[in-house]
């Protein structure tokens, strides 16, 4: 069974790198996979991040 290769979002991949090594280290691989893969992002990885993202919906 073949799986067509997937490119992960390089914003979101820059976001991940750019987060401060104490909160990359609770961060699981699959969470990580998921963010980067645009997937739907896990609740337990928005709980560790969110402190991080900036809400583009702000006026």
């Amino acid at each position: 069974m073949s799986q067509s290769k997937r490119t992960p979002n390089p914003e979101r991949v820059a976001f991940l790198r750019s987060l401060p090594q104490e909160v990359k280290a609770t961060i699981s691989g699959e969470e990580a996979e998921q963010f980067m893969f645009e997937e739907e992002i896990p609740e337990s990885l928005y709980t560790k991040i969110k402190a991080y993202i900036i809400d583009e919906q702000e006026d």
